[in-house]
């Protein structure tokens, strides 16, 4: 087969595998944040680079899929194929990022995520990646401005999951004007975007908006699996709204559904 009819028919194959789920592979702790699955780029020419290019896209592609059956040993194997046969694959870079942070290595995690930004300054999918990290580890404000980059990006295609991102990050930040900004543009995308709700839902309760707080927390449960903090923020509003009954059936859920969290009380902050 010829080498362009190759990658027109590795296109096709894996935007087929990839239309199921834009969903990416995260630990436990990672689960406010949206980070981006990779794409392959196929903006290849005729040149004598291009079969180590193919190849890399085939390393990449099969990454992908053992990642998502949590085979990290097999998963690091071809990211690193590929990139031995393409040093500036960014889309390798980025799975290095995702595997390292499933083994609990954020700080070499960071380094792959930096590495994919540098390699690709206006990707959305490595700059999103970039700040989800940045958030989750201490640096909530640099974060703001790696979202902004992304949505500046006009082929990123999962705007409503980088303006959540950067709506829980500027909570964290504690740049609240700006959190509601990112997290109303969010949910005009995506009106059920589980970060986005249950981001509002901690911005309104943060502000004393607790009947606010109750329907966006609400609305939260209700479009994905709870959460200990989802649960424990639920039975914190119903306390604050003198629903006392109501917010000992969250925490009563969360000894159901949680068996191993630390007992809590209705009101406990601790947990969220």
């Amino acid at each position: 087969m010829r080498l362009l009819e190759r990658i027109a028919l590795l296109l096709l194959v894996t935007l087929a595998a990839g239309s199921c789920s834009r969903l990416t592979f995260v630990k436990p702790n990672l689960k406010r944040h949206n980070y981006q699955q990779v794409t392959p780029d196929y903006n290849i020419r005729d040149d004598p680079r291009d079969a180590q290019r193919v190849a890399a896209i085939d390393h990449v592609a099969v990454a992908e899929q053992h990642l998502g059956a949590g085979q990290l040993d097999e998963a690091q194997t071809e990211v690193q194929a590929a990139l031995k046969s393409d040093p500036k694959s960014v889309n390798a870079y980025i799975l290095m990022g995702m595997i390292a942070e499933q083994r609990g290595n954020n700080a070499a995690a960071g380094g792959y995520y930096a590495k994919a930004v540098a390699l690709a300054p206006t990707r959305g999918t490595a700059l999103n990646n970039y700040g989800a990290w940045l958030c989750g580890n201490g640096r909530a404000a640099e974060s703001l401005a790696m979202f902004d980059r992304t949505l500046a990006d006009p082929e990123y295609r999962t705007p409503a999951g980088a303006l959540a991102n950067a709506g829980s990050c500027a909570i964290t930040a504690g740049q609240d004007q700006a959190a509601a900004r990112y997290l109303q543009g969010a949910l005009q995308m995506d009106p059920a975007s589980p970060v986005a709700l249950a981001a509002m839902a901690s911005l309104q309760f943060k502000q004393g908006n607790y009947l606010q707080a109750r329907a966006f927390s609400e609305r939260r449960l209700s479009v994905a699996p709870a959460s200990v903090t989802v649960l424990q923020l639920a039975s914190q509003i119903e306390q604050k709204l003198g629903d006392t009954a109501a917010a000992a059936r969250y925490v009563q859920r969360i000894g159901q559904e949680f068996p191993q969290a630390r007992p809590v009380s209705p009101g406990d902050a601790s947990q969220r």
